[in-house]
């Protein structure tokens, strides 16, 4: 028969863990519901689906990390957009981040810039000559940032160049990308994931007028801004048109989009 003080001197490890003993396991789960998050931010809205691909998890893990995202407010459902026919069944759901999952993500100085607009806004003597002044510091800003993206777009070949933007635009935190559009005679699309300044674009649309006009001069051709963050769209989306598109749209009996320069009236906002 065992001595019972044997028992009660064991060592302590012998124990059954206690609530620090499960605080990496917390800090393991936190780290994969941030990739989840990340994810979303580079790639746009996703499905469990494709998050499961792309992180190299199981639909199932994914999906619980996707409901405490949810519970958290950090991402939503949405119905994925599908282009074409569509099939059987319900269509997945896509999930993407709200405005407070986009606040963890690099939103820095918004107050002080949205103040400082304001003010430019006041000096030019407020109404049209006040956008008037906030539009053409959002041009002079945008045409500095572009400098840094002309030598990347013109070194590229005419067909590679959507995607050197996206690139250069990735290396200051836009998470862009370049595809197909729906229908790739047509043109493609150039996806901007992130966008630093959201919420002084929620309030001054002329950045993503200005934003356009500048991707219009780099890509040489006009394009057409079909959605943007600041107006509620998961992704920021660019169409850019190739070259004789128009004919190709003639041939396979489709439309060419409208693809122009954005207007005071329009950029920075949904099309109707």
């Amino acid at each position: 028969m065992k001595n019972v003080s044997e028992e009660r001197n064991r060592p302590a490890a012998r124990q059954p863990a206690g609530p620090a003993a499960s605080a990496p396991a917390h800090d393991e789960q936190r780290g994969t519901r941030n990739r989840v998050a990340r994810s979303i931010l580079d790639h746009g809205p996703s499905t469990a689906a494709e998050l499961a691909l792309r992180l190299e998890l199981t639909q199932a893990a994914v999906r619980r990390h996707l409901d405490a995202l949810v519970a958290e407010g950090v991402v939503e459902p949405r119905e994925k957009r599908v282009y074409g026919a569509r099939g059987r069944g319900r269509p997945a759901k896509a999930f993407a981040l709200t405005d407070c999952g986009r606040d963890a993500f690099d939103q820095a100085y918004d107050d002080l810039a949205a103040d400082a607009l304001r003010w430019i806004a006041r000096s030019a003597g407020g109404g049209a000559e006040g956008e008037a002044a906030v539009a053409a510091f959002a041009r002079a800003r945008l045409a500095a940032q572009a400098e840094g993206y002309r030598e990347a777009v013109e070194s590229a070949d005419p067909e590679a160049r959507t995607e050197a933007l996206a690139k250069a635009l990735t290396a200051d935190g836009y998470a862009a990308t370049a595809r197909s559009a729906p229908n790739p005679q047509l043109g493609e699309q150039l996806c901007q994931h992130h966008c630093p300044v959201v919420h002084v674009a929620e309030q001054y649309p002329q950045f993503c007028e200005a934003e356009t006009e500048v991707f219009s001069r780099l890509l040489g051709t006009h394009v057409q801004r079909l959605a943007t963050i600041a107006h509620g769209d998961g992704v920021c989306t660019t169409f850019v048109p190739k070259a004789g598109a128009g004919k190709a749209a003639h041939r396979t009996g489709g439309r060419t989009p409208q693809t122009t320069t954005a207007s005071a009236s329009t950029a920075g906002r949904n099309p109707a």
